[in-house]
């Protein structure tokens, strides 16, 4: 003979009478992504500069992209995506992103699929 399991869930439900199972309520927010904050047609308008650099930086190889004239939000966002495509480290200084390490190709790849139509490598 089995089990009954609605016998074991009701000595469950003796154990923990406090407890009711959680019904998710229609009123409660759901996460949103954020909205773009710069539109296609700004994007297909910017042209942007790739290009690696170790100067001043202890030999150690950047990946730069110069160019991005949208808020600094926008770029905020993109920096923030750049840094998880190429799981490196980065920043954002003087109108510049910085991704550490030697990334131009990926970066490249990624603008372009993003809608930005000028992208350029600057440099060898």
């Amino acid at each position: 003979m089995k089990p009954d399991p609605l016998k074991d869930l009701q000595q469950l439900k003796n154990l923990f009478p406090d407890m009711e199972p959680y019904v998710p309520d229609s009123n409660e927010k759901k996460e949103e992504k954020p909205q773009e904050v710069i539109s296609d047609k700004e994007k297909a308008q910017m042209k942007l500069y790739i290009s690696r650099d170790k100067k001043h930086r202890g030999g150690k190889q950047v990946t730069l992209i110069q160019g991005h004239e949208g808020p600094d939000a926008a770029m905020e966002q993109l920096l923030s995506k750049l840094k998880s495509l190429c799981s490196a480290g980065g920043s954002l200084k003087e109108g510049e992103l910085i991704i550490q390490g030697d990334h131009v190709k990926k970066v490249m790849d990624y603008l372009v699929k993003a809608g930005y139509k000028q992208v350029k490598q600057k440099g060898g």
